[in-house]
């Protein structure tokens, strides 16, 4: 079976690689009960030959595939690509580079919003891919032929995709669509968490600045703790215990004692001192440093019907380039178009303001309107006349 458990091996094979001009990846991972992904597979194909790498072998050395990963002259060809690159910066120190996503590709081709690799294999590769052993622990060893053969599909019909995916990106000119999109997966600061905004991961129960001061150091003292420990979020403080903490911001251990999730054992010991500690600082922070709540997009009242025009635009111009609607805007783009001409969304920029953006604005500002061709089947663009965009005369009043 091709299963490399050796750094002998896995040099070898990474050094037949380097000679491709781009191989396929795929990972295995478990994050259950930790905090940090546990790498329990690689899996790398490439022009001729495809394996599974084992990063749970004893004695294993994976610098020769970091080398690899490294190697800019051979692009690294993920599906879904955000989780498995963030598990090489957090055990390599790096990206992979230059990456290629198929999910981002297959948006940018028109195959839908996040499309599947069951869907992509299927429609591309005409592969069927046995999904059962999705939910398998591959930290477990050994691992069944089954279980090595399913890892590798997961790399062997993706050369396919990836293929045919470039064809069609360099027929239709969009090649530089995916660039920008590859740009965001390529940033390392895509992937750091900065636990002094982890807050903003939560839904606070109030605008409050001293309720979101004392949150914000609740929630930056948890995600060290997580990090530190290697726990999830959640095993270490539940987000409704911190909320709870930070509505009411107990100052001794006997208030802390009667907060909701809060055991004995924790407010007893070194994690209740250091929940005290991050309340205290919550409550000190100068109101002028106080945090403040995202700006939340409030649509003037009669807008409805604009933010509801503009998403039947935006479905009509991405049917039209077959394009997923989810690349070009999203929700609250479109409510911050129906605000202001300015809005500074990525649908006013770029590639997406030629596609959607223009129109979008033309549409709103009553330059253009929408109806129907002729088979009465499919939306399209028409010009409005000059006087059709200033108010009505109000007629003359009588003698």
């Amino acid at each position: 079976m091709p299963m490399i458990s050796d750094t002998e091996s896995l040099a070898a094979f990474c050094q037949r690689l380097k000679t491709a001009s781009f191989v396929t990846v795929d990972t295995e991972f478990m994050r259950e009960k930790t905090y940090w992904p546990i790498l329990c597979l690689v899996q790398v194909g490439g022009p001729d030959e495809a394996h599974v790498i084992d990063p749970l072998a004893p004695g294993i050395d994976l610098a020769p595939l970091f080398e690899l990963m490294a190697d800019t002259s051979v692009l690294k060809v993920f599906h879904a690509a955000r989780q498995d690159v963030e598990i090489f910066l957090h055990i390599a120190g790096a990206l992979p580079n230059p990456l290629f996503d198929t999910q981002v590709a297959a948006m940018v081709c028109g195959f839908g919003d996040a499309v599947s690799y069951e869907t992509l294999a299927s429609q591309l590769a005409k592969a069927r891919i046995d999904k059962s052993l999705r939910f398998t622990d591959w930290s477990i060893r050994p691992l069944s032929d089954k279980q090595i053969q399913y890892a590798l599909a997961d790399v062997t019909h993706l050369r396919v995709a990836y293929e045919k995916l470039v064809r069609k990106l360099e027929r239709n000119g969009r090649l530089e669509w995916l660039a920008e999109e590859m740009a965001i997966l390529a940033d390392p600061a895509t992937y750091r968490v900065d636990p002094a905004q982890a807050w903003r991961r939560l839904k606070p129960r109030s605008n409050s600045p001293r309720f979101l001061s004392v949150l914000k150091e609740l929630a930056a003292w948890r995600e060290h703790e997580a990090q530190d420990r290697d726990l999830p979020r959640q095993r270490v403080l539940r987000d409704e215990t911190l909320t709870e903490i930070a509505a009411h911001h107990p100052r001794d251990t006997a208030e802390l004692a009667r907060m909701r999730g809060i055991g004995k054992g924790l407010v007893e010991g070194r994690m209740g001192q250091a929940i005290l500690e991050a309340v205290r600082r919550g409550l000190d922070t100068p109101e002028s440093e106080c945090p403040v709540p995202p700006d939340r997009i409030e649509i003037p009242k009669g807008l409805g019907a604009v933010v509801d025009l503009l998403k039947v635009l935006l479905k009509m111009k991405c049917d039209e380039h077959g394009v997923a609607s989810r690349l070009v805007a999203n929700s609250a783009d479109i409510d911050a178009i129906a605000s202001t001409d300015n809005a500074d969304v990525p649908a006013l920029r770029g590639w997406r303001r030629e596609l959607f953006g223009e129109d979008a604005l033309n549409l709103k500002n009553g330059r253009v309107g929408l109806g129907f061709c002729k088979d009465g089947r499919h939306l399209r663009l028409i010009p409005t006349a000059p006087d059709e965009t200033t108010e009505s005369p109000q007629p003359e009043p009588a003698d």
